[in-house]
């Protein structure tokens, strides 16, 4: 018989961390913590696996579950001595979520389940307390009416609202048992109303009424949302966790918090997290009561820690902190409750950090000795690096101070104020920086979170829902803003006489909590020893190099100081936009034969040639692959009449002429027309003035220096291997002629962009002519597809969102399609010539997930935007080690 229900605490632990797949991670990590002596309320785990079963099978659930939950059930009343339902003393317990990784805040929970009319009687009686006793029993009414029973939360609240104002107070604190009471009444009757039954009594239909939403919830819009952002595969399914239920809202001598073994901003080794007196957990990650600090050290004036107010659970607390790290050699976030002075843990999991603190936590646990260099690699995710890696705000730039809120999350972000999710995303898909303003964050603002360049808040604290979520996306934010009053209605926010309207831009200071009126200068980041240091255990074990796509001296300086190992695609059309040339492009365009289009180029070359001679200076030493001219000819031209008429004035040409070679130039569909080695085939003048500027460039460099460059020179969307044989034999015969003109002799190489699915079939042939093949996987991409990138954005979302595609295919490559036209490719090349170069030049080379592609498969480098080339060295150490580990590295003859 399947085993669905495993048990955790009082001697019965039936799982360990593990079984996370199976468990879930909270689930893994209740059994692992019960099993290392620490104090855990008992309960059980409804594996991942009855979620899986849940929706293949119609939403029912497997023949033996209810006989194994209520065994389970059992043993937790026999370990607490209470029972489930009992009027006298009642079992209560609480119903979680729990997938394999973690989802703050994105699925359903209900606490205190089992009270009724008769139950909540049985709990004043046993705590002594009617007040605690009644606030229970509406809290659980609220909860589950919300989450399992659908009603709209503001039906609960407007309930309380109106109680309070009858009683003239104002915190939720100052209502007695009596209120309470009515409160309850209120919501039973209300729920009653909206649902047409009364609100269900019986303890065990309000259990599966409550495992039931929390399977639901695994296909919720919010989750679905997080889940797409994220990678988490919808298969993967969610455990349920039924545990007793312990209180923090009992009294002044119960209390409940959210901490973490180290800072989660910052990586630092202090404990660091908030607790609230007299509340359960919801009270601290909702915002709904402002929090105090764990430590005395981080108190300040007013705040009462946790250190002075309970002193003996925090120092147990502090003794579990380091109990935790030591087991799972990682940084923690923790959830406790202190009953009567006694400290449960209601969950232990890796903490969500930034980049930042992920990095000095990963260094500085290896020089703990907690884990070794190798781990410290593994730890750090590669995309989140990019945090690191853009400008701050400039301490020298002028700025209007509005307010001040809780740093929340690091960063700078700048952007116009808009107050809905939908909002931001709608607004951030046309291009628009955003700022999304919200008085607190919920789950179901996950997708204009995302969509967002930073984030306020005016409630909640450092680790309530906006911060956590926010410093898990990499996004600034500043929390608990409590000077700033958002109106909604109004679209407004003001603080301190300032108003600032919807569509008005602020700047947020996630490392200060600064918010300020306008925008604020930027700087670039400095980064710290730590990067350098896990950037170095990095390099030290990955094998693919990582190279980046440059043609700017500004472009070429930053991939050099971010670590790049030459440049993998030089895109040679870049450099003829300039103003200072765009006029000979024009004219070499405009011209009527071939005389008139070299006259042209000779005005051109002397451009080229100082533009690639600034490469070859800032990338002594390392490899350089030049990409000759791709994109079709009327792209230089300009379109609309009136430029036109302007550009032919300053040519001194006939605006109709102009009208005319414009029309002969215009294609149906240009990407798949005139462009690339084409080019270069029917107007031959066009790469031999390029290979002289790249020759004369490499000799200059090469006399100044003495060390010559190595130029790589890549002929563009070939398809056969005579394309290749014509064109690399113009490359061919300019050199020799600059090289006998000069007498120097400089090593270089020529190759061909794999990026037609014919070259990739074809690729042994074509490789007897190439000393290397860099993979387009951009265009590799629209070819193998049928896809237009500049148009797909329009239903790709569509098509992730629905399954059809796991991930957009130009973000992250397509490994059984586009992938396997690149294996095929590399395999043909090398057997043709073992020792062939190869090396990715498309948008996919500074993404993970692709770079461990091109690690399986052995290719030799792979080239990336500048700024992603701290992303793809650490990624391809990942890719590396999971090579090792998996039983060997890339096959380097593939």
């Amino acid at each position: 018989m399947t085993q669905w229900v495993y048990s955790f605490g009082a001697g019965h632990n039936d799982g360990s961390a593990e079984m996370r797949n199976l468990l879930g991670g909270k689930g893994a990590n209740l059994a692992e913590m019960a099993s290392i002596g620490l104090p855990v309320p008992p309960g059980f785990t409804i594996t991942t696996e009855v979620c899986t079963w849940y929706y293949e099978h119609g939403k029912q659930y497997p023949a033996e579950l209810r006989d194994q939950v209520a065994t389970a059930l059992a043993r937790v009343e026999q370990a607490v001595g209470a029972r489930f339902g009992d009027h006298r003393k009642p079992l209560l317990v609480s119903v979680r979520s729990g997938a394999r990784v973690s989802m703050p805040g994105m699925m359903d929970t209900v606490l205190n389940l089992g009270l009724n009319d008769a139950t909540v009687d049985g709990l004043a009686a046993a705590s002594g307390d009617a007040r605690f006793a009644w606030d229970s029993y509406r809290r659980f009414i609220q909860m589950y009416g919300s989450v399992v029973l659908g009603v709209d939360h503001h039906r609960f609240e407007e309930i309380i609202e109106h109680v309070k104002l009858d009683r003239g107070v104002i915190e939720d604190t100052e209502l007695t048992a009596q209120d309470w009471h009515r409160v309850v009444d209120g919501y039973k009757d209300m729920v009653a109303e909206v649902k047409g039954q009364p609100f269900p009594q019986d303890p065990e239909a309000q259990l599966w009424g409550a495992i039931g939403a929390v399977f639901g919830s695994w296909m919720n819009a919010r989750a679905n949302t997080y889940r797409r952002l994220h990678d988490i595969p919808a298969d993967w399914g969610t455990a349920v966790n039924v545990q007793a239920m312990v209180f923090g809202n009992m009294g002044e001598d119960c209390a409940t918090g959210v901490c973490f073994t180290r800072d989660p901003s910052t990586g630092e080794d202090v404990f660091y997290g908030e607790y609230l007196i007299n509340a359960q957990g919801e009270d601290v990650v909702a915002g709904i009561r402002t929090p105090q600090p764990m430590s005395e050290a981080r108190a300040k004036p007013g705040e009462r820690s946790m250190e002075k107010a309970m002193p003996a659970a925090y120092a147990e607390l502090v003794q579990v902190r380091q109990t935790l790290e030591r087991h799972y050699r990682d940084m923690q976030d923790i959830e406790f409750t202190v009953q009567q002075n006694k400290l449960y843990m209601l969950q232990t999991r890796n903490g969500k950090r930034t980049a930042a603190a992920s990095l000095k936590i990963a260094v500085d646990m290896a020089r703990e000795g907690l884990i070794d260099e190798r781990e410290a690699v593994r730890r750090v995710n590669p995309s989140a690096l990019d945090q690191l890696l853009h400008p701050t705000l400039d301490p020298k730039a002028p700025r209007k101070l509005l307010s001040r809120g809780l740093p929340a999350s690091p960063g700078a972000a700048c952007g116009t104020v808009v107050f809905t999710a939908d909002e931001a995303e709608a607004r951030a898909a046309k291009g628009e920086s955003v700022i999304l303003v919200r008085i607190e964050t919920s789950p179901e603002d996950i997708h204009g979170m995302h969509a967002a360049k930073g984030i306020l808040t005016t409630r909640g604290g450092m680790t309530s829902h906006a911060a956590v979520v926010a410093r898990g996306m990499g996004r600034p934010c500043v929390a608990g803003a409590g000077g700033v009053t958002v109106d909604y209605a109004g679209q407004t926010l003001m603080a301190g006489g300032k108003v600032v309207q919807a569509g008005e831009t602020v700047t947020l200071d996630g490392a200060t909590g600064e918010i300020f009126i306008g925008a604020v200068a930027m700087v670039e980041p400095k980064l710290s020893g730590d990067f350098e240091t896990l950037m170095g255990w990095a390099d030290a074990v990955r094998r693919l190099r990582v190279r980046a796509n440059a043609e700017t001296p500004l472009d070429a300086e930053t991939a050099r100081k971010f670590g790049a190992e030459g440049i993998g695609l030089c895109r040679t059309e870049h450099m003829f936009f300039d103003p200072d040339r765009i006029g000979a492009v024009r004219q070499m365009i405009m011209a009527e034969n071939e005389r008139g289009r070299r006259d042209a180029l000779e005005r051109l070359l002397p451009f080229q040639r100082q533009d690639f001679a600034a490469l070859f200076r800032i990338m002594v030493g390392l490899p350089i692959t030049i990409r000759l001219l791709d994109p079709p000819l009327h792209e230089f031209l300009p379109h609309t009449e009136a430029e036109i008429a302007e550009v032919a004035q300053a040519l001194g040409a006939d605006v109709t002429a102009m009208q005319r070679r414009a029309a002969e130039l215009s294609e149906a569909n240009p990407m798949l027309g005139h462009r690339g080695c084409r080019l270069g085939i029917t107007f031959p003048e066009i790469y031999e003035m390029q290979a002289r500027a790249i020759f004369e460039a490499a000799v200059e460099i090469g006399k100044s220096t003495r060390k010559a460059p190595v130029p790589e020179i890549m002929i563009p969307l070939v398809a056969t291997k005579r394309e290749l044989e014509i064109t690399r034999a113009q490359v061919d015969r300019v050199a020799q002629e600059v090289f006998a003109e000069s007498g120097y002799h400089v090593e270089y190489y020529v190759g061909t962009m794999i990026e037609l699915p014919r070259a990739a079939l074809t690729a042994d042939s074509i490789a007897a002519s190439a000393d290397f093949f860099s993979f387009g996987t951009n265009d590799l991409t629209q070819t193998t597809f049928g896809l237009s990138r500049d148009d797909a954005g329009k239903f790709l979302p569509v098509y992730v969102e629905k399954g059809i595609m796991a991930k957009d295919p130009f973000v992250s490559i397509d490994v059984e399609g586009v992938g396997a036209l690149v294996r095929i490719a590399a395999e043909k090349g090398r057997g043709v010539k073992p020792e062939l170069k190869l090396g990715i030049c498309g948008e996919h080379g500074g993404d993970p997930a692709s770079i461990e592609f091109c690690e399986t498969i052995g290719l030799d480098y792979v080239s990336c935007s500048p700024y992603r080339v701290p992303v793809a060295r650490l990624a391809a150490a990942q890719a590396a080690l999971n090579a090792a580990q998996a039983g060997g590295g890339g096959d380097r003859t593939a």
